[in-house]
């Protein structure tokens, strides 16, 4: 036992000399890896670095620098990651990994990443400079539930009151088309009795994403001097839904059915102004109320292997009656447009579009301009269009296309009488192109054939996207529309189309509580009609310039919203029966917009003020136009809204134009008021109708 101590204390100088020789061995063979991550200007704070398959690594400092310890020998890769740039790795020998210098390059935005919003505004899911949902539009300051009336908000609109469309920078109305699904709508606007606004014929509710352009587009749009307004039904939707509302002037009810691939959606709205006529006075004498009856339905379709089918209807029947002087006007329009389109992977990056579109309209007034006279016209236009698009690799994106517009249209009244039958065949090819990191180029080509002449329009966008809040934008390019039926017809066909050449400058930037966009613009206008001498000619022309600018921030309270909307505009045209160069009737120089929405609990209070310049007439220059408008939204219950407005509040007595005469002409009334419900009758959300 004596021996005890002796072996026992052996054992423990062994192990010490065990443990000393394993961390002696250890340590001889660890290697030290140093260096600095940069990209190439600045410092790189927490870039990971580590060698592939191993554990061995660590974050780069406030500096850039990383050191770590690396049991591993022999040849190694050394991998760099960093969110927004191109990953870095380096194979060699591990004792070469010391002092190094790494620089990462900034990673390159995916073509098919690439948002270009230069002079267009996106309403609904949409990744766009500007955002609002179907509720939105339906509560937007003055708008009533119109999408036009929305949209004359946006800064580049003018304002004009006697009708109520849309009038894009100094262009006429005409000169902004509507598209559906990428299908064109003939007549996208209701009627109504002449110096009475109309209001756009769609329903928010059935639409995803409104994409305002309000010039510069691609090679996909034709037949558009000034602007578009592709609007995009709903996709799939995931329940069942089930909405009605009521108001003073229109009761409406929508909702969807699902089932296991397939949606089926409707929207339905009756609009009379009998009760409110008799409730509130108007300087008008109508013999009969305007009324209006409108249903829209469509029907969506998800097929297994990713083709996705979309079929949408609209109809709409209005008539109104009115005693004017000697006449007693009686006027009655039937509206329908439907259309039908597929969508479907190809393989390989491609795409392919094909669609079909059928408008027609029926328009019956008697008295329309004496006494005992009679306007028959009807207009008819199918649209057919297909489409293929291929993402050729991460820097560029090819899209070519074919269509063709066939119209027929027939009026009777005196001394007018024609009948038209004529097409207009179109082709485009557009390219997207990511030139270098943070620079892309746009460049279509469009030609378009009508009878027997071809117009060819070439069109390109130059955009600097340095990161996601700033944008710049060079913007180039001609556009072609056909003269308006009438036009035509009289001048059996001896009208070539008018050309509109575009320049615009854009610089935005959308912050994390403030959007601002600066646009600076120029139009030149060609081949107008123009009547000489009792006849129609292509000899038209003229000038459009200005600069847009719009706000919108959120800075001050998370609670309010304050925008501003401000167009510069100076126009000067020579066409239809001008006798000089003059600015048009529907121009005002100044037109500016100014809101406000505040968020308490349950209410959201509205304020805005719109203000325009006076239009040129013959007659004389209108005085400007001034509304101040409020409205006030409630959230009565989970389920239930109740939505409210009092447009021109001061009561100002604003004249939009002069007759012949030289009256003014002015609203049938100062002041309107808007009260609706909303109601959810399917779901847990007011008025979830944004899906439909």
């Amino acid at each position: 036992m004596k021996n005890v101590p002796y072996i026992c204390g052996m054992k423990q100088k062994f192990a010490h000399i065990i443990i000393g020789l394993l961390a002696a061995c250890n340590l001889g063979a660890q290697t030290i890896v140093t260096g600095t991550v940069t990209d190439g200007r600045t410092p790189l704070p927490a870039a990971n670095v580590f060698i592939v398959g191993t554990i061995d690594g660590c974050l780069t400092d406030t500096l850039g620098r990383f050191s770590f310890k690396t049991t591993q020998t022999g040849e190694v890769t050394l991998k760099v990651t960093y969110m927004g740039y191109d990953d870095y790795t380096r194979t060699a020998p591990v004792g070469e990994l010391q002092h190094i210098d790494v620089r990462l390059q900034e990673r390159a935005t995916a073509i098919n990443e690439v948002v270009v919003t230069a002079s267009t505004y996106s309403f609904g899911k949409s990744d766009g400079f500007k955002t609002m949902d179907a509720l939105d539009v339906v509560m937007a300051g003055n708008s009533c539930g119109d999408v036009v009336a929305a949209l004359q908000s946006l800064p580049g609109t003018q304002k004009v009151g006697e009708d109520g469309k849309l009038y894009v920078r100094g262009g006429e109305s005409d000169e902004c088309q509507t598209f559906i699904n990428g299908m064109h709508v003939l007549v996208p606007y209701s009627t109504n009795t002449e110096n009475t606004a109309v209001r756009g014929r769609f329903s928010p509710f059935l639409f995803k994403g409104i994409n305002f352009t309000l010039g510069g587009y691609g090679g996909e749009y034709g037949q558009a001097l000034s602007a578009v307004l592709p609007m995009e039904t709903t996709d799939m939707a995931t329940s069942d839904k089930l909405g009605v509302s009521a108001s003073l002037v229109d009761w409406n009810i929508g909702g969807t059915k699902t089932f296991d691939n397939s949606a089926l959606s409707f929207n339905a709205t009756y609009t009379s102004m009998g009760l409110y006529d008799r409730l509130f006075t108007q300087r008008q004498d109508f013999t009969r109320p305007y009324r209006k009856l409108s249903g829209e339905t469509q029907y969506k379709k998800e097929y297994t292997h990713g083709g996705v089918l979309k079929s949408y209807v609209g109809y709409d029947l209005t008539s109104v009656g009115l005693h004017e002087d000697d006449r007693h006007l009686s006027l009655k329009e039937h509206n329908i447009y439907a259309n039908l389109t597929y969508k479907t992977s190809i393989g390989r990056g491609c795409t392919l579009f094909a669609g079909i579109a059928q408008s027609a309209v029926w328009n019956h007034i008697d008295d329309a301009v004496t006494a005992g006279d009679h306007y028959r016209n009807y207009r008819n236009e199918l649209h057919l269009k297909t489409e293929l698009r291929k993402i050729v690799n991460e820097r560029l994106k090819l899209s070519a296309g074919i269509e063709d517009y066939l119209r027929h249209s027939t009026l009777d009244f005196a001394p007018y009488h024609y009948t038209l039958d004529y097409h207009i065949l179109g082709a485009h090819t557009d390219a997207q192109l990511r030139v270098i990191p943070k620079v892309f180029l746009n460049v279509s080509v469009r030609a378009e054939l009508l009878r027997t002449r071809w117009q060819l329009m070439p069109r390109a966008t130059l955009s600097y996207i340095p990161n996601q809040q700033w944008q710049l934008s060079l913007v180039a390019g001609r556009y072609s529309q056909t003269p308006n039926d009438d036009q035509l017809g009289q001048s059996n066909y001896s009208l070539g189309q008018s050309t509109a050449d575009h320049l615009i400058l854009s610089l935005q930037y959308k912050g994390t509580s403030n959007m601002l966009r600066i646009e600076p613009y120029y139009k030149r206008y060609r081949h107008l009609p123009w009547m000489q001498q009792d006849h129609w000619q292509p000899d038209g022309y003229g000038t459009s310039r200005g600069v847009d600018v719009y706000v919108e921030d959120h800075s001050i309270s998370p609670r309010l919203t304050t925008t501003l909307a401000y167009s510069l505009n100076d126009s000067e045209r020579l066409y239809q029966h001008d006798t000089e160069l003059c600015t048009p009737s529907f121009a005002s120089r100044h037109n500016l917009r100014v809101s406000a929405k505040y968020s308490m609990g349950k209410c959201i209070f509205g304020l805005s003020e719109s203000y325009a310049t006076g239009r040129h007439f013959a007659q004389g220059t209108t005085p400007h136009y001034n509304s101040l408008d409020i409205n006030l939204t409630y959230l009565l219950s989970p389920k239930v809204i109740i939505y409210t407005s009092l447009n021109n509040v001061l009561g100002r007595t604003n004249i939009h134009r002069f007759d012949a005469a030289g009256r003014g002409i002015t609203s049938n009334r100062d002041r309107f008021f808007y009260v609706t419900i909303l109601v959810s009758l399917k779901n847990n959300k007011a008025y979830d109708i944004s899906n439909f």
